[in-house]
């Protein structure tokens, strides 16, 4: 091990992490978003499948690459934590990617323009996480009795999981800081290209693309609201919750060009999802009886997304096995 990994607390890590190793990670986070956007997609085009599937394997080696360099340095234990909330905010993520697809066809956004608002969605979302991610480790180190709060909060939001509806409408216009913005933000209705603002008749406007980009933001401080918790029930130190919160959602895009057509073809992610969020939940509120130790909780999370992955490609909508295809 490269640095010492330090001693236990209530069973997680505690890492000892010199300023430097934050200053290599926070750059090489932000050298990733400037490849992203300045070489990938410099130019606005619409993603082929092909290249949003290669994207997101690339993406996915780099999340899971990351967990090798953790492993190296800090030992076994730490990247078991790592790739315990790697695993939970990439699965909590799938459907923040459902949410973006519902908003980029209400506001009829070319495809070509899309990955440049998921761009700044996503670099807001990563700065976003890092205040949520030092904020939820100060609380639960300074009122432990905050864990039984954000265990009964995330048994609320599995509840909310398994009783949504699949097919209800969302209507971003219901969305009060939308509401906000177009009264206080003078606006077009025209898009120009992949800019957020434009000049029309001398005046700056915004772009409804600047819209589409508030409510990319605001849905994910939901999602930040339940994943966040749902990782500090896996680890408490702060630089292994910040980097695989940040590693699993850097490839967000790339998996959003990939599955936005395809939520149909995961039916039954979302009980997924709310039994993974109900275990972690249930994990936190009994921690201080009972002790689940990070390889099971991460046996758990990887059981789970693995059946209700399977029995979603395996399975119709109609919740009947697949037909073969031809010359099956």
């Amino acid at each position: 091990m490269l640095f010492a990994s330090g001693t236990a607390r209530d069973s997680f890590v505690v890492l000892s992490v010199p300023w430097w190793a934050w200053v290599a990670t926070n750059g090489a986070v932000a050298a990733l978003l400037v490849l992203d956007i300045v070489v990938l997609h410099r130019e606005a085009h619409v993603p082929t499948l092909r290249r949003a599937a290669v994207e997101t394997v690339c993406w996915l080696a780099v999340g899971i690459g990351f967990g090798g360099v953790v492993l190296a340095s800090f030992g076994g234990p730490a990247a078991t934590e790592y790739y315990s909330g790697y695993l939970i905010e990439l699965a909590l993520s799938i459907d923040n990617v459902f949410v973006w697809a519902l908003i980029m066809t209400f506001f009829a956004v070319p495809r070509a323009f899309q990955h440049r608002v998921l761009f700044w969605g996503i670099f807001g979302a990563v700065l976003l996480r890092a205040a949520f991610v030092f904020a939820g480790v100060a609380l639960v180190e300074r009122f432990e009795w905050i864990l039984v709060v954000f265990g009964v909060f995330l048994l609320y939001t599995a509840w909310k999981l398994l009783r949504s509806d699949d097919d209800e409408e969302i209507n971003p216009e219901h969305n009060p800081f939308l509401r906000l913005v177009r009264r206080v933000v003078p606006s077009t209705t025209e898009y120009d290209g992949q800019k957020l603002w434009t000049h029309v008749a001398g005046r700056r406007l915004a772009t409804p693309l600047f819209a589409v980009l508030v409510l990319v933001e605001t849905t994910d401080v939901l999602f930040a609201v339940d994943s966040v918790p749902a990782v500090l029930g896996v680890s408490r130190e702060q630089f292994i919750v910040l980097t695989s919160n940040a590693f699993a959602i850097l490839g967000l895009r790339a998996l959003y060009f990939l599955l936005a057509d395809l939520h149909a073809r995961f039916r039954y992610l979302q009980p997924g999802l709310a039994v993974i969020l109900a275990f972690v939940g249930l994990k936190m509120i009994v921690a201080h009886w009972v002790h689940v130790s990070t390889p099971a909780s991460l046996a758990v999370i990887v059981v789970v997304l693995a059946a209700s992955v399977g029995a979603s490609v395996l399975l119709d909508p109609s919740g009947t096995p697949e037909a073969p295809g031809p010359g099956a």
